[in-house]
């Protein structure tokens, strides 16, 4: 009889033990709202047409947005790898940003806060937008335990968004982009490449202002459809993250679309985002355009022409190799299309900015962002420092600027560009960058970042950063150490005191994350210590 009930109560342990690591995480707690009272503002603003494009100034906007493109990786700041004479060039006959600032290491909230000219935070957007949360904590151990996953560590979460949840991810429709700015005053607008910001058509380029799209949802697509003949494929068995990305192919949020319909595209994809671009310059004549060129590179999937590949013969690892093609690639098409507004005569009358969403992601090991600690993901200079360049002929003369900038800057001088009023309804972060060059004056008395438990925030001397959830606090006074190699925290109280109280500032603006995050990102630094990163 004893032994019957050591039986029974094994088989309920077991069965209860199950339950537990089977009881599926979803909950209906999670709800993405937007501020019903901004999207009425906005469309107050949007229907109240005043000015015409003769007298808003008819400037011409061309923004040019590269993907995971870091500080390190050309020889356009240091001695990089790869030679950039397109970029190189469009710095001498422009301003050349040393000290630029995107508001989050990762791509999607960078992407929002470049769309809005405001912190993502002030809208929720704070986390990048997931594919999928673990089901259940079998999933959660599995992960944890017993698969190699380095550098990504699940987050133990007792409840996670649901699948439906997922789908409305993106920029909320109360916020207001460029586009929306520009149009109601006579621009011809159109977005052509990696989007990010919404997973459906109606949280697409269209939606926000774009007369036409052409382009992908997703995080990532591939450049071509695998196996292509000329192209290699190269993946990464080491990285967790690229299975992932190569499962997807060119299906769903990766197929390519245009106005939202998906297209067959058998061109290297680099090469076809500057051909649809020149395209697209072709057809607006003599009209106000502003036109937003977001090329993917070099973002994973690794995959390059041979010729470019060919070029990097002499480097070793064949990851590096291919990754250093994809940057050569994507300066020539840069070249090309400033070749292009070159012949047209439109490189006069435009206004052209160009930036990296984020730093290099030393995670899938085709980068190490030189001597700047961190990558993508992260909070150090490797992760959120990236490369900008504004050229304006006849406004702004060829030169360096130093002081910090915000990336949330090209929508402000953007607009003022073109002569476009803003709602006085909402924070704009940004500002108008050309009173700040002529002058040499600093734009931004502070940048701030945060996503998730990760915060931090630097002056023009200094950069603090600290994780909620371990305590892990980090101080830098980047005018002697731009490298980030001495922590100095113990010693200046007052400064943390200082930056401590700015930041609780700012973040009173702010409204919660829409989304939690799903994993961390762990980072050894220089001097062996370890710091977390949710994404």
């Amino acid at each position: 009889m004893k032994r019957k009930y050591v039986l029974i109560s094994a088989v309920i342990i077991i069965l209860g033990l199950f339950g537990y690591l089977l009881f599926p995480l979803e909950s209906d707690q999670f709800e993405i709202a937007f501020d019903q009272e901004k999207y009425r503002q906005k469309l107050n603003y949007l229907a109240n047409n005043s000015g015409s494009p003769a007298d808003s100034g008819q400037t011409n906007i061309l923004w040019i947005l590269v993907d995971d493109l870091g500080m390190s990786d050309t020889d356009l700041y240091t001695n990089g790898p790869v030679q950039t004479p397109a970029l190189n060039s469009l710095a001498d006959e422009g301003i050349l940003f040393t000290n630029a600032y995107v508001s989050s290491p990762v791509c999607s909230p960078s992407r929002a806060a470049i769309a809005t000219g405001r912190y993502n935070q002030r809208f929720g957007f704070e986390h990048q937008m997931h594919e999928r949360y673990l089901k259940n904590r079998l999933e959660y151990y599995g992960f944890r335990y017993f698969i190699d996953s380095d550098p990504w560590v699940p987050q133990y979460q007792t409840e996670v968004p649901p699948a439906d949840f997922l789908k409305e991810m993106g920029l909320p429709k109360s916020e207001i982009t460029l586009a929306e700015v520009v149009k109601k005053y006579g621009y011809q607008t159109e977005y052509i490449g990696k989007w990010h910001l919404g997973k459906k058509d109606e949280k697409a380029p269209n939606q926000f202002g774009f007369d036409h799209f052409y382009g992908f949802y997703s995080s990532h697509s591939l450049y071509s459809p695998e196996g292509t003949e000329g192209i290699v494929d190269q993946k990464i068995p080491e990285d967790f993250t690229d299975q992932y990305i190569w499962e997807g192919q060119r299906n769903d949020l990766q197929a390519i679309r245009e106005n939202g319909e998906v297209v067959r595209e058998e061109r290297y994809l680099t090469q076809a985002i500057t051909s649809e671009a020149i395209d697209y310059l072709e057809e607006v004549d003599d009209e106000p355009f502003y036109l937003w060129v977001s090329y993917n590179a070099p973002h994973t999937p690794l995959q390059a022409p041979e010729e470019y590949v060919d070029l990097f013969k002499e480097e070793k690892d064949p990851i590096k190799r291919v990754h250093y093609a994809m940057i050569k690639c994507l300066d020539d098409e840069i070249g090309r299309l400033m070749d292009y507004l070159e012949a047209s005569g439109k490189s006069d009358n435009t206004l052209i900015i160009l930036l990296s969403d984020n730093g290099g992601a030393e995670y899938n090991l085709t980068t190490q962002n030189g001597r700047f600690q961190g990558g993508k993901i992260t909070n150090f200079e490797g992760g959120v420092k990236v490369p900008m360049i504004m050229k304006w002929p006849g406004k702004v003369e060829p030169g360096i600027f130093e002081k910090p900038v915000h990336a949330t800057d090209a929508f402000v001088t953007s607009a003022a560009a073109a002569g476009t009023p803003l709602p006085d309804d909402r924070i704009y972060d940004g500002v108008d960058l050309l009173p700040h060059i002529r002058n040499n004056t600093t734009p931004h008395e502070y940048i701030y970042f945060e996503m998730g438990r990760n915060r931090g925030i630097r002056s023009e001397e200094w950069k603090l950063t600290w994780n909620e959830h371990n305590g892990d606090t980090l101080l830098y006074h980047l005018a002697s150490d731009p490298f980030e190699q001495q922590n100095v925290y113990p010693q200046h109280k007052d400064v943390i005191a200082e930056l401590s109280t700015a930041f609780s500032e700012w973040s009173d603006d702010n409204i919660e994350a829409q989304w939690p995050p799903m994993i961390w990102y762990y980072y050894t630094a220089d001097d062996g210590s370890v710091h977390y990163f949710d994404e």
